[in-house]
C-alpha cells in the first residue's frame, strides 16, 4: 500500500462523515402500559371535560395538607393521541390547580415537578374518561346536582359519537341508563329524567340557584310543578288566544327567583306562578292551585324513587290471618250481655298488646341477630341503594338483601371501598375480566394495609389484578407483614419477589388464618375481603378459560 501524502491524509479528514438517510423522531411514543414518570405543570394540562365547574368546598382544606405533606398519591395522567400535553385521568383537577396557586406562592420546586402515573390513552377515549372522572366525583361526594346533570349530557353526547348517530337521533334514557351502568357510573332512568329537566327548563332560568347548590329534591319539585301546570295550562288554554305562551311564562317567572337566592322556594315559585297564570287564563286561583295540586300529586307518584324493600316479617297463623276476610254469618244465639262485651274488649286490647310486645322482641332479637354478623359496617346511603335497586330492575336481577337473608343464612359484612355483603354473588355489571381485576386488586391492597405492606401491591392488567413486589429492606419486614405479603404474592401466581419465600408459607398460613402463632392473624374484615378475593379470581379465570357458568350468582 502507497503511503498517504499530506493531501491524501487532508482530504480523508476534511471528508462529510455518515449521514442519517431516515427522519429522526421528533419525540418519544408514550409508553404503552402504566408507567410512573415525573412531569412539570407547563406539561400537564386539566381535564378539559370535568363536570365540577364550581370550586370545590374543600379547596382551602386540601391545599392546606398539600402544602404540608404534598401529594399523597400521584394523580393518574394520560394524553390524547398527537396532543403535545398531558391531561388528568380520573379526578385531580383540584390538585392540579392547587399545585399551580403553590408554585406561583412559593416558586418550590416540589410544586412544579409531580410524580404521576401514566396511563394510556383509553380504547373507548372520551367516554371512559368522562364516566371516571363522574365515578370518582361521586364517590367523594363533591358535585352539585347541575354538574352531575351537565356531566351526563355530555356523556350522552360522546356514546351518540361512539355509535356513529345523526345529530338528530338522540339516545333513549333507558339505554343511557344501561350504558352509564356498564361504564360503571350507575344512574336510574328517573334520576337521568329529572337532571335532562333540570339542564333544558330549569338551567336558563336559574343559573345561580343551580351552581349554588340547588339539590335533587327540590329540582324534583320544580320538575313536577312545571309539568304539572303545563298540563293545567295546555287543557284550559285550549281555544284561546294568550299573548303568551307556557314556555316563556315558565321562564320568566322563575328567572325571578335567580337574583334572590335567599328567598327560594319551590312554593313560592308555585305561588307566583299560579297566580300569572289565573290572570291570564281569567281563573281562579284557588281552584286552579287546588287543579294543580292534584296534578302534581299523581306526577309525583309516578317519578318518585320506589320504597325500600321492607324485611320479611314472620306472618299469623292461617286461621287468624283469614279470621278478618271471612264474611260474616248471622248467629242465632242471643246477644251477649254488655258486661261480657266489655271483658271481650279488654280481653281483645290486652291480646293486642301482648302481640305488639312480642312484636317488639322480635324486632330486638333480629337487630341483635343482624349486628353480630357484621364484622364492619358497610357505609352506604338511601340514593345509592336505590340506585342499586333501580339497576337490578332494569337487569332482572335479584339484588342481596342483608337483613332479609340474615334469617335465613349467615352472611357476612364487610366495609371498604367495594363493600360485601355477599361473599358468593356477583353483579352482572361486575361480571366482566377488567372489573373483576380492579376489584381484586383492591381487597389485595386493603389485606395488605392491616400489615402496613399496601405500598408492595400494585395493580395489573394481567393475571388475576395485581402484583406484589419486594420490600426495600425484607430483612427488616415484621413476621407478620411478610406472611401478608406471600400470601398475596402467592395467590397472584408471579415469580417469588426477593425476600419472599414461598417456602415458610406452609408454617406461616396456618396462624395468618386460625392464629395461635407468633405473629398476629387477619383480621375478620380481612379474612372476609380473602375470601371475596378468592370468589372473584375463581370467577376471572373462569371467564378467561371459557369455563364460565351462565349463573355468576352460582357458579363456580
Amino acid at each position: 500500500m502507497a503511503d498517504m501524502t499530506p493531501d491524501d491524509m487532508a482530504a480523508k479528514l476534511l471528508a462529510s462523515g455518515f449521514e442519517r438517510s431516515s427522519p429522526s423522531a421528533a419525540a418519544l411514543t408514550d409508553p404503552i402500559a402504566d408507567t410512573p414518570m415525573v412531569v412539570t405543570l407547563d406539561q400537564l394540562r386539566p381535564y378539559d371535560h370535568d363536570p365540577r365547574v364550581t370550586r370545590n368546598p374543600a379547596y382551602e382544606d386540601i391545599k392546606a395538607s398539600i402544602r404540608e405533606r404534598g401529594l399523597d398519591a400521584p394523580p393518574a395522567i394520560t394524553r390524547r393521541p398527537g396532543e403535545p400535553h398531558y391531561i388528568i385521568r380520573n379526578g385531580g383537577n383540584t390538585r392540579l390547580a392547587i399545585l399551580r396557586e403553590l408554585w406561583s406562592e412559593t416558586k418550590d420546586e416540589r410544586f412544579l415537578r409531580i410524580p404521576c402515573l401514566f396511563r394510556p390513552w383509553p380504547q373507548r377515549g372520551e367516554v371512559v374518561m368522562l364516566t371516571g372522572h363522574l365515578a370518582e366525583n361521586e364517590l367523594r361526594g363533591g358535585l352539585s346536582f347541575i354538574e352531575r346533570a351537565l356531566g351526563v349530557e355530555k356523556a350522552r353526547e360522546f356514546y351518540e359519537q361512539e355509535m356513529g348517530r345523526d345529530s338528530g337521533q338522540s339516545l333513549s334514557q333507558s339505554e343511557l341508563a344501561r350504558r352509564l351502568t356498564a361504564d360503571g357510573f350507575p344512574l336510574p332512568q328517573s334520576h337521568i329524567s329529572r337532571m335532562q329537566d333540570a339542564v333544558h327548563y330549569l338551567l336558563p332560568a336559574i343559573p345561580s340557584l343551580l351552581y349554588g347548590g340547588l339539590g335533587r329534591h327540590q329540582v324534583e319539585r320544580l320538575a313536577v310543578l312545571r309539568k304539572a301546570c303545563e298540563r293545567t295550562w295546555e287543557r284550559r288554554a285550549l281555544g284561546r288566544s294568550l299573548s303568551v305562551d307556557f314556555a316563556t311564562l315558565f321562564q320568566d317567572v322563575l328567572a325571578q327567583f335567580d337574583a334572590q337566592p335567599d328567598n327560594f322556594s319551590p312554593q313560592r315559585v308555585q305561588d307566583e306562578l299560579v297566580g300569572q297564570m289565573a290572570d291570564l287564563l281569567e281563573a281562579d286561583y284557588d281552584t286552579l292551585s287546588l287543579e294543580i295540586d292534584d296534578t302534581e300529586s299523581r306526577q309525583r307518584a309516578l317519578t318518585s324513587d320506589p320504597a325500600p324493600p321492607q324485611a320479611a316479617r314472620p306472618q299469623a297463623p292461617a286461621s287468624s290471618a283469614s279470621a278478618p276476610e271471612r264474611p260474616s254469618v248471622q248467629s242465632s244465639a242471643p246477644p251477649a250481655p254488655a258486661s261480657a262485651g266489655a271483658n271481650q274488649a279488654a280481653s281483645t286490647s290486652g291480646a293486642e298488646s301482648a302481640q305488639r310486645g312480642d312484636e317488639q322482641q322480635d324486632d330486638k332479637q333480629r337487630d341483635e341477630r343482624l349486628q353480630g354478623h357484621i364484622v364492619s359496617p358497610a357505609t352506604t346511603t338511601d340514593r345509592l341503594q336505590s340506585i342499586q335497586r333501580m339497576v337490578a330492575d332494569q337487569m332482572g336481577d335479584k339484588l342481596p338483601d342483608f337483613e332479609a337473608d340474615a334469617l335465613r343464612a349467615i352472611p357476612v359484612q364487610a366495609g371498604g371501598l367495594y363493600p360485601i355483603s355477599d361473599v358468593w354473588y356477583i353483579e352482572p355489571g361486575l361480571d366482566v375480566p377488567d372489573r373483576l381485576r380492579v376489584h381484586i386488586a383492591q381487597f389485595a391492597r386493603e389485606i395488605a394495609e392491616e400489615a402496613a405492606v399496601a405500598e408492595q401491591v400494585e395493580p395489573s392488567d394481567g393475571g388475576i389484578g395485581f402484583t406484589c413486589t419486594a420490600p426495600p429492606a425484607p430483612r427488616a419486614v415484621p413476621p407478620f407483614a411478610r406472611a401478608v405479603l406471600t400470601l398475596l404474592q402467592a395467590l397472584c401466581a408471579a415469580r417469588a419477589a426477593a425476600g419472599l419465600d414461598r417456602a415458610r408459607l406452609a408454617d406461616d398460613l396456618a396462624p395468618l388464618l386460625c392464629g395461635g402463632g407468633a405473629h398476629p392473624r387477619l383480621s375478620d374484615a380481612a379474612l372476609v375481603k380473602l375470601f371475596r378475593l378468592l370468589r372473584l379470581a375463581r370467577r376471572l379465570l373462569d371467564l378467561e378459560t371459557g369455563a364460565a357458568s351462565s349463573d355468576p350468582g352460582r357458579g363456580a
